[in-house]
This record gives structure tokens, C-alpha cells and sequence, in this order.
């Protein structure tokens, strides 16, 4: 699980870097350029996140658009409300495992808004001919 953030973690540092590119462009073509770019990484990042969530690291399963389930705590899956039925090991991992997530979905989140909010930048004027 620890691998797996940390690849996460490289990812987002990453669509750091390119979203710092993208506020230094002057080029209209070369920020639509970065910003293809980081599309694609953020795009990549999510997909991470998603197998992260859906491959039993966070546990739950996709079903009908619809997260069912729970995480996996010691081998077995836990419907949501099954918490109070936990060892106390089981809630420290599950503490630990969140408390790692939830920074991450919020980074995402950010850099989509950074990204959407440089999409509706308008092109600069260009200068009129002389």
C-alpha cells in the first residue's frame, strides 16, 4: 500500500511541476500544449487512484456506477456500517489508510480546478500589426 502512494505521490508532484510551467507560459500554443500534458497526467493519476480504491488497497468494488462495499480488513470485505465490528488494529489501519487518501483526493481535486480554471483563460490579444 506504502508503494502505492508513494507512486502517487510522485504523480502529483509531477502535475505540480507542469501546472508551474503552465502559469509561466507566455505562448498560448505551448500552455495548451502543457496543459494537454498535464491532463494526461492527472488523467493517469486518477487511474491510479481508481485501482488504489477498486483493487482491495481501500477495498470496495464498483458496481452499477456505485461504490458497494467497504475496505478489506483482514481478509474480508466490510459493508460500510460493519465498523463497530472492528478490532482495534483494523481501525488504526483503515485511520491510516485515510488519513493518506484523503490529502491525495484533495490535490486532485485541486489541480482540476487549476486546470479548468487555466482552460477558461481567454488567448492573449496579440498586438495589432504595424
Amino acid at each position: 500500500m506504502d508503494k502505492q502512494f508513494a507512486k502517487m505521490q510522485e504523480q502529483i508532484a509531477k502535475m505540480n511541476e507542469q501546472m508551474s510551467r503552465i502559469r509561466e507560459a507566455k505562448d498560448p500554443q505551448e500552455r495548451q500544449r502543457l496543459l494537454q500534458e498535464h491532463w494526461s497526467t492527472m488523467q493517469g493519476a486518477m487511474g491510479m487512484m481508481h485501482g488504489m480504491w477498486g483493487q482491495g488497497a481501500m477495498g470496495g468494488h464498483m458496481m452499477g456506477g456505485r461504490m458497494m462495499g467497504g475496505p478489506m480488513m483482514g481478509g474480508r470485505m466490510m459493508m460500510w456500517g460493519d465498523y463497530r465490528n472492528l478490532t482495534p488494529e483494523q481501525l488504526k489501519e483503515r485511520q491510516y489508510m485515510m488519513d493518506r487518501w484523503m490529502p491525495m483526493q484533495q490535490m486532485m481535486m485541486d489541480h482540476m480546478m487549476q486546470h479548468q480554471n487555466w482552460m477558461m483563460q481567454p488567448a492573449p490579444a496579440t498586438p495589432p500589426a504595424k
